[in-house]
């Protein structure tokens, strides 16, 4: 959409033309002043072109309504939703959210550049403004098995795409504090634009060190202390609140508590499933939670729309203001904020959202190849008095890494109601490798859930209390391409995740329905409430992430960022 002055445009905002479109009577959120101002909105080709009295040649009256920009998540990954990129964008608009940053590293952890296309294109078409940062760690690390590789280089062939705000999230914050010139080169092609950071473990001198390095932005925050400490060395915060980590409540308790100015924080989902979207919204629940819990209204709405806005250079987005877009959210009031229309562009989302789906490059599936799937795949003699164990924490997606003793029959490990077994198999070249260990609190009984998303490298992920169960789930997903599955006694039940093993060509109804039903399901098998079975799953190899993890090579200390045993 073009955003320039043009004689049009002028005219209608003297009023000397009628515009297109005029917003009458509604209370205006000012994010400038933080002010609600009573005042008509004329709007003329998406673009707000003045605020007072006006008349157009269609009308909206929103007396008694409140009016706001449009929400921003500045951080996601749509991989995570499992249905088509264009799905979750017409899902999450209808829930205010009109402006998206993605970082595509899921499928580009995968399939490379291709992967990185596929959102571009899938995307290009939809009723929201989407914009991409460009992968900065793939792999994660250099200790990970995944598909592809995505070097400065590569980078380079992308950074005068518009689209392209930046450098996504830099998880391996090692290389940045050891100088590693991989990394480097990669800060470098991005010098002039967003850099964003995964840094919520780092504090002290190495937090200044990765500051230091050009990070702008972090959205690994759990707690208000670790996250005053990133604004006050001059992070721009996203306050996270997806399916598996929910840090808003912690975060902004801190915030009213400590009376601290909002204007460095933001809101984002980084991993949320399309039901939970659909049962609680997206970043407008964020919004409206942050006002339980005591934030200012008009703070927690600048907290969805101008300071991302701001943080990542969009000028015309984010404020009801001339020259803006028209991305608006009309609202019952500022106390229950439920939402009554979204426009974008100014049009309704709904009446914009087409159904057609861009083609899909057939290099993105049968992605998923396993070597020597076996019963024996999944034994683990036990010869010390204790092994190491990754403790999974509900609400979370940290763990905690402990010593204890375990349950041993005939010299194996024998999971219970507390230990269960977890392994991870290498599924993009069909190396062999894999490695076997042990979870605690997860919970699981009768039985094994398997996926191949499993953050970032997305290798072939399984837990559970006996090896058949464990090895039925995983060939389900050898044959199938990739996806969930759970198998109870020896019953398999799946959901086929095609493209790249990671989303479903499915419509979203059937993909919800089966995910509903496996979830429930998974409680039902003893994962206790707290502990999404699947997505909490999926970031128990992820090596980014405190304090421990599993890969294919063996057992991960995150703060050491080096491996306990390794096979």
């Amino acid at each position: 959409m073009e955003l320039s002055y043009t004689k049009q445009r002028s005219e209608c905002a003297k009023g000397v033309q009628k515009s297109e479109l005029v917003i009458k009577n509604g209370s205006v959120v000012n994010v400038f002043t933080n002010e609600i101002i009573r005042t008509d909105i004329a709007v003329e080709d998406g673009i707000i072109v003045g605020l007072g009295s006006y008349e157009g040649k269609t009308e909206i009256d929103a007396d008694g309504k409140i009016i706001c920009p449009g929400f921003i998540d500045p951080h996601l990954h749509l991989e995570s939703t499992l249905v088509l990129p264009s799905e979750l964008i017409d899902c999450a608009a209808e829930n205010g959210t009109t402006t998206f940053i993605v970082d595509p590293h899921e499928a580009a952890n995968v399939s490379g550049a291709k992967g990185i296309d596929y959102i571009l294109s899938q995307t290009e078409n939809v009723p929201a403004n989407v914009y991409v940062m460009m992968p900065s760690c793939v792999p994660a690390t250099s200790v990970e098995d995944n598909g592809a590789v995505i070097d400065a280089e590569t980078m380079k062939g992308y950074i005068d795409n518009p689209r392209i705000l930046g450098l996504g999230e830099v998880m391996d914050c090692h290389a940045v504090l050891d100088g590693d010139k991989n990394m480097t080169d990669k800060l470098k092609v991005f010098r002039n634009k967003v850099i964003d950071g995964h840094s919520g473990y780092l504090h002290g001198k190495d937090l200044m060190c990765y500051k230091l390095a050009g990070v702008d932005t972090d959205h690994e925050c759990c707690d208000f202390e670790t996250a005053l400490e990133e604004v006050r060395a001059g992070f721009q915060v996203h306050i996270r609140e997806g399916s598996a980590a929910k840090n808003l409540d912690a975060i902004v308790s801190g915030i009213v508590k400590n009376k601290i100015p909002t204007q460095s924080f933001s809101f984002c989902t980084d991993d949320k499933h399309i039901t939970e979207i659909r049962e609680k919204g997206h970043i407008s629940y964020n919004v409206r939670r942050s006002v339980e819990l005591g934030i200012d209204p008009i703070e927690a709405i600048k907290m969805a729309t101008i300071n991302p806005a701001k943080a990542y250079g969009l000028p015309r987005t984010g404020a009801v203001a001339p020259g803006y877009r028209a991305d608006l959210i009309i609202m019952s009031n500022l106390k229950d904020m439920e939402i009554e229309e979204v426009l974008y562009n100014g049009k309704p989302v709904k009446e914009q959202q087409n159904g057609k789906k861009p083609e899909i490059d057939k290099a993105l599936f049968n992605t998923v190849k396993i070597k020597d799937l076996s019963s024996e795949s999944f034994k683990l003699p036990v010869k010390a008095p204790e092994c190491t164990v990754i403790e999974v924490i509900k609400n979370q997606i940290l763990t905690s890494m402990k010593t204890e003793a375990v349950p041993v029959k005939n010299g194996e490990f024998a999971p219970n109601e507390t230990y269960s077994k977890i392994a991870v198999f290498e599924r993009h070249r069909a190396t062999g490798k894999k490695y076997v260990g042990i979870a605690k609190n997860y919970g699981i009984r009768n039985g094994a859930i398997a996926s191949t998303f499993s953050h970032d490298s997305h290798n072939l992920i399984v837990i559970g209390d006996n090896d058949e169960d464990m090895l039925a789930a995983c060939r389900a997903l050898a044959e199938c391409g990739g996806g969930y599955a759970i198998s109870n006694g020896g019953e398999v039940t799946v959901l086929e995740l095609p493209v790249m093993g990671l989303i479903s060509n499915r419509p979203y109804d059937e993909v919800k329905q089966r995910l509903a039903q496996m979830i429930e399901t998974a409680h039902n098998m003893g994962v206790p409430d707290g502990i999404d079975p699947f997505v909490v799953l999926s970031f128990l190899s992820l090596t980014v992430i405190p304090e421990v993890r599993i890969t294919p090579r063996g057992i991960f200390d995150v703060i050491k960022n080096d491996f306990l045993n390794q096979s």
